[in-house]
């Protein structure tokens, strides 16, 4: 059995980039190229197209508002912000992920679960 982990890791980041960039933007307005420097600082390499796809899907949402803001080097940078739907859908996402993790790690160190 050939095991494809390229695709396992591919398929798990995709499930946790909404997150991710909802953590991001919780620090202060972002432009694109901030964000995606933001998620290759942590390993989470993102195209351009998948960003932009994202960022989109969460301006319909509600969740994400953007403005336009001068540059000091060439043309005006859109700046993506959280809306309070975006700042309610990170507290859920959040509470969803603290529980994940600690599932995750009963499985993971079934020895030291036993021990609480």
């Amino acid at each position: 059995m050939n095991i494809d982990s390229e695709n396992i890791s591919s398929q798990m980041r995709k499930g946790m980039l909404e997150y991710c960039v909802l953590l991001i933007l919780a620090q202060g307005p972002h432009y694109p190229s901030e964000i995606i420097s933001a998620l290759s600082e942590a390993d989470m390499i993102v195209v351009e197209g998948t960003l932009y796809t994202l960022l989109n899907r969460l301006r319909r949402e509600e969740k994400l508002t953007y403005e336009w803001q001068e540059s000091p080097k060439g043309p005006p940078r859109k700046y993506y912000s959280l809306t309070q739907t975006g700042h309610d859908t990170l507290k859920a996402m959040s509470c969803v992920w603290d529980g994940l993790a600690s599932a995750i790690s009963h499985f993971r160190n079934p020895q030291s679960s036993q021990n609480s």
